[in-house]
């Protein structure tokens, strides 16, 4: 009975084991393996400096108080302050954004492959929303609200979402991202605009739409407000 309960108690270790196990999360798009250490020029995030050449300059950047330049089709600017701009975000899994709109400007659909967003408005108004994945149903159901100042709302991990500023004022909000690189697809710029392009006649089945409009719109400039 003794070693029964003994099997019994090596098995479930060994169950939690495999469960705590995991891969970790990326940081890029891909991380292609390679046994040719002279041909290794990534790693799934960034390279560590040594802890003892750290300075205070590591986890510092300057600027979130400059706006961005909405001068653009969609009328919105994202700056980004991700590891790139603060390299003591390696592997802390967080970054920030600031975002700033024209007049009725958007943040067009999107989503951040790599984290969940949660934003507070700090001026104006925007109308935002998200929409979920496929339901059982076959359906997607889209969640919106209408924020003020001072309103936050969460966005989850790779989900398509907006924001569209529904005042004839300048509106800004501020994003954390529970990634050092959260990624970011804009929905249109990559169906429309990849390079080499999509073929049309895959476009034209998706849609269901005539060819001819999707050529329209491969042929447009897709702006990146990023």
């Amino acid at each position: 009975m003794k070693v029964a309960h003994f099997s019994f108690t090596l098995s479930i270790l060994a169950l939690a084991t495999i469960a705590s196990a995991y891969d970790p999360s990326p940081l890029q798009d891909f991380c292609v393996a390679t046994n040719d250490p002279n041909n290794a020029l990534f790693v799934n995030g960034k390279f560590c400096k040594d802890p003892k050449l750290a300075t205070a300059e590591d986890f510092f950047t300057s600027g979130l108080n400059i706006p961005g330049n909405t001068n653009n089709k969609v009328g919105s600017n994202v700056t980004t302050v991700n590891v790139d701009k603060i390299p003591g975000l390696n592997t802390l899994g967080i970054s920030l954004v600031r975002i700033d709109y024209a007049p009725y400007g958007l943040n067009p659909p999107h989503t951040h492959p790599r984290g969940t967003e949660i934003l507070v408005v700090v001026e104006g108004t925007l109308y935002v929303g998200f929409v979920t994945s496929n339901q059982q149903d076959g359906s997607n159901k889209l969640f919106t609200k209408v924020l003020n100042k001072g309103d936050v709302f969460v966005f989850p991990i790779g989900l398509i979402h907006f924001q569209f500023n529904t005042g004839h004022t300048p509106a800004v909000a501020f994003a954390g991202l529970s990634s050092q690189n959260a990624g970011v697809i804009t929905i249109a710029n990559a169906v429309f605009g990849s390079t080499p392009p999509i073929n049309a006649d895959v476009l034209t089945k998706a849609f269901q739409v005539d060819k001819n409009l999707i050529n329209y719109l491969q042929k447009q400039f897709w702006t990146d407000n990023n």
